[in-house]
């Protein structure tokens, strides 16, 4: 019966560990790791430089001008500038008109938002279904809307709807309607320009997603009996959940804060205001008023609001268990 070999202080260092590494040997993969997880922030740091400058930047000072006295007397220097605290936003808050402008500009925004996706992923299955001619046609007329300067369309949507010369009223025979001297309908007018402008995105978007779905699931569904609503109910749009997120936030943020269109269409808000959103109405106290701390106070609330929606959009998606 052979003895038991005794292991001396100087073989002990050569016994491998518990993990596998012997103790004398390096450890190459901790310090690879490392170095692995520093090498994403340094190619994105130019990026964070440059968003550093043009975004955080220029909110920082947002956030401050708020918390001061800040008009035209402090502009030109005729006065010195005053610490106000939350003053400026008391005084928002306790104007009506802050609150009805906002109600507008969720309510608007909301039903841009809806247009917008419910037209592009229409147009996006719809190009699944053309030939090639018709979708080249297709797409080509939604990349020209889509670049497109805002000022731009919405002077030809006016003219469109012009009560005089606008050929839309003479088709619907409605003589000489004016569509911006009433709210809804002005507010309407408005929509159609947004979704204009706005649904190439999505049904670009769309389309390259429904492309990247195995054409042998579709033949599948279909092949069940399914009709069009019902594989994209229950196929495509699960499948595509990831890109509707991102088409989502996208659109909420581009719609709640939409200026131009609103200021061309309407000239600056409507008759009495009746058609402003939360920009224009910025823009009036800031520019109009030269009250630029209520400005930068609206501007702080508007952040705030669209940092809201998007963290609980994306919230309620991680509780459903997608991975986005």
């Amino acid at each position: 019966m052979t003895a038991p070999t005794r292991v001396g202080a100087a073989d002990r260092s050569r016994v491998p560990a518990a993990g596998g590494w012997s103790r004398s040997s390096p450890r190459p993969y901790r310090r690879r790791r490392g170095r692995n997880q520093k090498t994403p922030w340094l190619y994105l740091a130019p990026a964070l430089v440059v968003l550093g400058g043009l975004l955080v930047y220029p909110v920082y000072q947002l956030g401050l001008i708020s918390f001061f006295e800040y008009t035209q007397a402090q502009v030109s220097g005729g006065e010195p500038t005053t610490f106000q605290g939350l003053g400026n936003y008391s005084e928002l808050f306790s104007d009506p008109q802050f609150w009805q402008v906002l109600l507008a500009t969720v309510v608007f925004a909301a039903a841009c938002v809806v247009s917008t996706l419910a037209v592009g992923c229409a147009l996006a299955v719809l190009l699944t279904r053309v030939r090639a001619v018709p979708r080249l046609a297709l797409m080509l007329a939604a990349l020209g809307a889509w670049a497109t300067p805002a000022i731009t369309g919405s002077t030809v949507w006016l003219f469109l709807f012009d009560p005089d010369f606008g050929p839309v009223n003479r088709l619907l025979g409605l003589g000489d309607h004016s569509w911006t001297y009433g709210r809804f309908s002005a507010f309407f007018l408005v929509l159609l320009e947004v979704v204009w402008c706005s649904f190439p995105f999505v049904m670009v978007t769309v389309y390259a997603g429904i492309r990247s779905v195995p054409a042998e699931v579709l033949e599948a569904a279909a092949l069940d009996g399914a009709s069009q609503w019902r594989i994209w109910r229950s196929v495509l749009a699960p499948m595509l959940r990831p890109i509707l997120v991102v088409v989502t936030i996208q659109s909420v943020i581009w719609d709640f804060k939409v200026f131009t269109q609103i200021y061309v269409m309407t000239n600056g808000g409507g008759i009495a205001g009746q058609n402003l959103v939360l920009n224009v109405y910025a823009y009036q106290k800031a520019f109009a008023s030269s009250q630029y701390s209520l400005g930068s106070a609206i501007g702080v609330v508007m952040l705030l609001i669209l940092l809201a929606v998007t963290l609980v959009y994306l919230r309620l998606l991680r509780r459903q268990g997608e991975e986005l």
